[in-house]
């Protein structure tokens, strides 16, 4: 959810809570001053009747209207006290059976030695009517305020959040690879303002450190390459001599390989690290059935001494990758399924316009999917690799939009990678 969608929707159920809080007590407000407003109508009334009585000692004579009635009661006993109250008073003349909403005043008074209850009503249909247009008119004017603070909430917010978009967008685009650092302009809002010079100063550290980084990976390859070549040089020279003995030469033999596999490491990390860096860009046109074909050729013999049978499925697939990264990422896979498929075993193999897909015999039962594209995992013991092949795949497959992904099946590991549908050409 957007943060502008979720700010007007708490804006909104704010403000409508807040003005139906205010509306109930704006109405009973109104209505409280208008039953005062004919409570002083009624007292009004009151003090012309006595005052009448008092002058000319009788009762003023009974004028009736629709809007207020008086009613004059005989007692034969004294009353004292008076009420002030509101009811509901049904006119048998009217065909409204519901009632008509009155305000009364019931007092007693005394004329010429005699007592006489006298009922003073006012209706208050006139008083109803005025409080609920009040109320209507009001409701209408919040719900337009609302309307009205939606829209303007909606421009205003759209306009000010721009900036922050546009950074978002700058981001995106952003690539440590291309060597510079971004630069945001300034903004007029203070926070934006902060935001993109934070961001500015954070890319230019990012960007310094990382060309540090590239610069000692750089130097640390070439200058391991010289004590490494010096040391495959000297035993290959000293296990041609004929003056060694047995347990000399198998140790040189275990130097030898040793250093071939630190070799190997050497240019496997340094591979993953330019790929981390995205310093390959997966835009050549290259034929993946022809790689794949080379790699199989190159394999031929291999696969004849471990007598393993292989079943190839494959189509012509085109796709816009990188040849030396294809190269690297079908020899591992290719490397993997040999290493781990015992003699006589089996290995498949499937290529198609949405996929490469190979598959071999499994020795041990499932592997770990948590583990198996990590760093340094090997699954079974005696294996000579450097646990690296499969973090590079998948580390390629990042970087070309390949989804890479191991399953079992029927006794198999099947080692998957995806196409995407806009690489093909």
């Amino acid at each position: 959810m957007k943060l502008f969608t979720k700010y007007n929707r708490i804006n909104i159920t704010v403000t409508v809570i807040i003005f139906l809080l205010a509306g109930l007590i704006f109405y009973f407000i109104l209505s409280f001053i208008i039953i005062n407003q004919l409570d002083d109508t009624l007292r009004s009334e009151q003090q012309e009747i006595i005052k009448y009585a008092v002058i000319h000692r009788h009762l003023p004579e009974i004028q009736n209207t629709p809007q207020q009635q008086i009613k004059y009661d005989s007692l034969s006993a004294p009353v004292t006290g008076e009420i002030l109250q509101s009811k509901l008073l049904f006119t048998p003349k009217k065909e409204d059976t519901d009632g008509e909403q009155v305000r009364q005043l019931v007092f007693p008074l005394r004329v010429a030695n005699k007592i006489y209850t006298i009922t003073v009503t006012k209706s208050r249909e006139e008083t109803e009517d005025l409080t609920q247009l009040i109320i209507l008119v009001t409701l209408c004017i919040i719900a337009l305020m609302l309307f009205i603070n939606y829209l303007i909430n909606r421009k205003i917010l759209s306009r000010l959040w721009n900036p922050f978009y546009e950074t978002i967008e700058w981001l995106k685009k952003y690539r440590i690879s291309n060597g510079k650092p971004l630069q945001l302009s300034r903004e007029n809002a203070d926070e934006f303002s902060l935001l993109n010079g934070t961001l500015n100063e954070m890319t230019s550290r990012i960007n310094k450190e990382y060309n540090s980084l590239k610069s000692f990976t750089e130097n640390a390859s070439h200058e391991m390459q010289t004590p490494l070549a010096v040391i495959r040089s000297k035993t290959e020279t000293l296990l041609q001599t004929n003056e060694l003995s047995e347990t000399a030469l198998h140790h040189l033999q275990a130097i030898e390989d040793s250093t071939q596999k630190l070799a190997k490491l050497h240019q496997s990390l340094l591979l993953l690290t330019k790929l981390e860096n995205r310093q390959f860009v997966p835009n050549e046109q290259i034929n993946f059935r022809q790689i794949l074909d080379s790699k199989l050729e190159e394999r031929k013999d291999i696969i004849k001494i471990k007598n393993i049978f292989f079943l190839i499925n494959e189509e012509d697939v085109r796709l816009y990758f990188h040849h030396h990264l294809a190269e690297i990422m079908i020899t591992n896979l290719l490397n993997n399924a040999l290493r781990y498929t015992l003699p006589a075993g089996s290995i498949e193999i499937t290529l198609n316009r949405n996929a490469f897909i190979i598959s071999n015999s499994a020795n041990h039962g499932v592997l770990d999917r948590g583990k198996i594209f990590q760093r340094f995992y090997k699954p079974e013991t005696g294996n000579d690799g450097t646990g690296l092949g499969l973090a590079i795949v998948k580390e390629i497959g990042s970087l070309a939009g390949f989804a890479v992904s191991y399953s079992f099946y029927e006794n198999k590991h099947v080692f998957t990678v995806n196409f995407q549908p806009d690489q093909k050409w």
